[in-house]
């Protein structure tokens, strides 16, 4: 009993001592909540003061800002107003002078119509006195105005054609004197520094028998020997009355001295059978085109010329056996490689180029007995497919005068085969196509109307035309030398040049009595 009442106590001091915690908490939080409203209110009072403050502020603002654009657009508009004005009065000045001007012009067209009638008044006043002049003009010279027209265009004519005449001799004249002078110092220097041989070729091989018997041994027994001899070689074998010899002939001249060879061969060996000319055949045959081998090499080294391709180099050294009008063909090329090259150094152009265009311009020529076309179609054929210059190959092209010569290589080559064609005892032409070649030219010559009669003369290196007087006058017979130039150059094949002499005479005959 005694505990109890002390815990009773204590429980009852404690729970006064928490109610009074709690009244005394209740006071604070009151008080407390209290002074936050002030505040507030306080705080509340002082953002609405604030909150108007800052409006008047905005207001005043607002205001100021109106009041400064409409300045600035009352600014604007007297701006405005002052540019419409200024535009205005220029407009109004435009406006006077222009009306200005326009009186002026008015003025002016009244002038120029009153001297346009007076013009007209003065050009019908010059008409009349110009047709009363030309009247009295044909009263007096008895000619019309057409009459008189006719005889001032003849004579104008006559004079035209007489200057023409005498201009163009003049010209042609001094610029064949100049160009002669200069070709002739340069091909004489070329000619000077190439020598080559003066003999011509033949074109069949002879072959040399020691005795006539041999002749029965290569003809064989019923001919076989001879048979066999042919069919191999393809070539023909002429055995005739000549004492001691066999003529061998055949288009193809690499085949015609296989064929030589072989003969010899078997002359030499004494065994002339079927088999042993089948053996001695293709021994030649290898001898032959080893040579043809060595032939090709040799020229381009004598030539100078290097990086020509193994085949073009086999067609050079067959052009050894193929000959034209009796010269060789491996010679001529050399000496067309030589002059080109020596007229190439005097002219300061290519002299490489020009050598090697002159050795291979009549490549064609060791083909044109195996292949269809001319050897100039050939050689350009050959020439591009083993990959020639352009260069060359225009001059292979052009060598002959079938097309324009373009480059000056070109040109070199055609000079240099005329001059190695023309020199003497370079080719021989049969006395057919001599005639021929005379009569063609007598032909060209006398085609022409006023031409009376033409006379070749100088183994057709000159010709002489007698004109008829009547028909030519002395100032137009330049013109028509001229004109039958042309023709021949367009129409004939010679070699070197051909002189035209022009003839006209009048003759007048009576007889004293």
């Amino acid at each position: 009993m005694d505990i109890a009442i002390p815990i009773i106590c204590a429980v009852v001091a404690l729970i006064l001592g928490f109610a009074g915690g709690m009244f005394y908490r209740k006071k604070f939080a009151e008080s407390t909540i209290g002074s936050a409203q002030q505040e507030a209110t306080r705080i509340v009072n002082d953002a609405v003061s604030q909150a108007e403050q800052k409006k008047k502020e905005a207001v005043l603002e607002a205001k100021d800002e109106i009041h400064k654009q409409r300045t600035e657009l009352e600014k604007e508009l007297r701006e405005r107003r002052s540019e419409v004005q200024r535009q205005e009065r220029r407009i109004i000045q435009k406006e006077e002078s222009l009306d200005k001007k326009t009186e002026n012009i008015e003025k002016k067209e009244e002038a120029l119509n009153n001297q346009l009638k007076q013009a007209q008044a003065k050009t019908e006043e010059i008409e009349t006195v110009k047709r009363s002049q030309i009247e009295m003009l044909e009263r007096i010279s008895n000619f019309t105005k057409e009459q008189a027209k006719e005889y001032l265009l003849r004579s104008l004519e006559d004079d035209l054609t007489h200057e023409k005449a005498v201009r163009v001799m003049d010209y042609e004249q001094r610029t064949r004197d100049e160009a002669e002078d200069k070709a002739r110092e340069i091909i004489a220097t070329a000619i000077q520094r190439c020598a080559a041989d003066h003999s011509a070729d033949a074109t069949v091989s002879v072959v040399s028998l020691p005795n006539d018997e041999m002749k029965g041994r290569i003809i064989g027994r019923e001919g076989r020997n001879i048979r066999t001899l042919e069919t191999i070689t393809g070539v023909d074998l002429i055995i005739d009355d000549t004492p001691e010899t066999i003529t061998v002939s055949c288009f193809d001249p690499v085949r015609r001295e296989i064929a030589r060879l072989t003969l010899e061969k078997l002359i030499s060996d004494g065994r002339i059978h079927p088999t042993r000319i089948e053996e001695l055949y293709e021994k030649a045959k290898r001898e032959v085109e080893h040579t043809i081998k060595q032939t090709g090499e040799r020229a381009a080294i004598d030539a100078g010329v290097n990086g020509i391709h193994p085949e073009l180099i086999k067609q050079l050294g067959k052009l050894k056996y193929r000959t034209s009008y009796g010269q060789n063909v491996l010679n001529h090329s050399l000496e067309v490689s030589y002059l080109a090259g020596l007229m190439a150094a005097e002219l300061g152009a290519d002299v490489k180029q020009a050598k090697r265009a002159g050795l291979l311009h009549d490549i064609g020529k060791a083909l044109d007995h195996e292949m269809e076309g001319s050897h100039i179609e050939l050689g350009v054929e050959y020439a591009k497919k083993y990959k020639e210059s352009d260069a060359i190959v225009h001059a292979i092209a052009a060598h002959h005068g079938d097309i324009e010569a373009k480059t000056i290589v070109a040109c070199l080559v055609q000079a240099a085969d005329a001059v190695s064609a023309a020199r003497p005892g370079a080719r021989r032409e049969n006395l057919q196509n001599y005639i021929k070649r005379l009569e063609k030219l007598e032909e060209i010559t006398s085609s022409f109307p006023c031409v009376e009669k033409s006379y070749a003369i100088q183994a057709g290196r000159e010709v002489r035309i007698m004109v008829k007087p009547e028909a030519v006058s002395d100032d137009k017979m330049v013109l028509v030398a001229r004109d039958i130039v042309k023709k021949i150059e367009d129409e004939l094949e010679y070699p070197g040049q051909i002189k035209v002499n022009l003839i006209r005479e009048n003759r007048v005959v009576d007889v004293a009595k």
